[in-house]
């Protein structure tokens, strides 16, 4: 048994097929097949069903492959140590983060990040806060940025910053006449949300729960994006997070963004997590302390609410 056999193996859980196994580890599909029958027959073992079209792993094969993550994980953080000792801010770091806040926080501290760490290779991931949860818990990704709350004692949280609200109405609607909002404004209210697995529907949810108001049901949106041309197109009113309409995103047509009043107005709390166990954690400090210090104001919700009077002005 060698670590070469456990990537193998490891591949081949992940692609349930040996030919793409193979290429992800650049090897042919017979030399992949051979060595993970070398592996079967050195444990004594069955590890995966073979079908014609896909492969199962059998249940000793899934906790093999469990405990093959876990040592591979321990040889790359070994790797990790010597290469940071040599030099602390080189080598590679693997980000996730969801995708309802990526495309709008990056644009503002991926240059922060190579300006302060010009030797670090950044290698970012974009997907739902789940499937970042579980490449983190299997090594797959040395940290992600996700919403809080996470309920997970295996990963060390370092809070970064909470983010507003805004409620975005079409020019049309009744609520587009007011300068603000409390959260008990929306008790009569059907809100556009997002489809299962975003956080953001969560916290949109646990939002309609505290005001009372409802989702529209016969539509669940993919993105922010359709959200946000859903609101424009007079189909309804959306929650969106604040970095969602700050430039350089451009606010689209007929949409009239409108700030909450009140000692606890909406938001989000956003952290950057890692493994407790991680040999990273001290060069992860510093990094989730270069994402904490975004530009000024950009958190500030009052620069992009659409006033009252501007209805006036577009249809005058």
């Amino acid at each position: 048994m060698n670590l070469r056999d456990l990537h193998y193996l490891v591949a081949l859980a992940e692609q349930r097929h040996f030919g793409r196994a193979a290429e992800a580890c650049f090897v042919s599909q017979p030399t992949l097949s051979t060595q993970i029958k070398k592996l079967e027959e050195e444990l004594g073992v069955a590890l995966v069903e073979r079908t014609p079209r896909k492969v199962l792993l059998t249940d000793v094969g899934r906790e093999i492959v469990a405990r093959a993550r876990d040592v591979i994980n321990e040889v790359e953080q070994i790797k990790g140590i010597a290469r940071r000792t040599l030099d602390p801010e080189s080598g590679t770091v693997r980000l996730g983060i969801f995708p309802t806040l990526g495309p709008y926080l990056l644009p503002h501290v991926v240059p922060r990040m190579r300006e302060r760490f010009p030797r670090l290779e950044l290698l970012l991931v974009e997907e739902k806060t789940e499937e970042v949860l579980r490449r983190l818990r299997e090594g797959r990704l040395d940290a992600g940025i996700l919403a809080l709350p996470v309920h997970d004692e295996s990963l060390h949280t370092e809070f970064l910053f909470e983010e507003p609200f805004l409620l975005a109405v079409p020019q049309s609607h009744p609520l587009a006449k007011r300068p603000s909002l409390k959260l008990t404004d929306l008790s009569d209210q059907n809100l556009l949300l997002l489809e299962d697995g975003h956080c953001l529907r969560d916290q949109a949810l646990e939002v309609c729960q505290l005001a009372g108001a409802g989702e529209k049901s016969g539509f669940r949106a993919t993105s922010l994006e359709t959200l946000r041309q859903m609101v424009a197109a007079e189909v309804g009113i959306t929650l969106l997070p604040t970095l969602a309409v700050k430039p350089p995103v451009a606010q689209a047509p007929n949409v009239r963004l409108i700030e909450f009043r009140g000692s606890h107005p909406p938001s989000r709390r956003i952290a950057m997590l890692w493994r407790k166990s991680s040999a990273m954690g001290g060069f992860l400090k510093q990094l989730a302390a270069v994402v904490r210090e975004l530009p000024k104001g950009l958190l500030d919700p009052r620069d992009v609410v659409t006033p009252a009077s501007a209805k006036r002005t577009a249809s005058a």
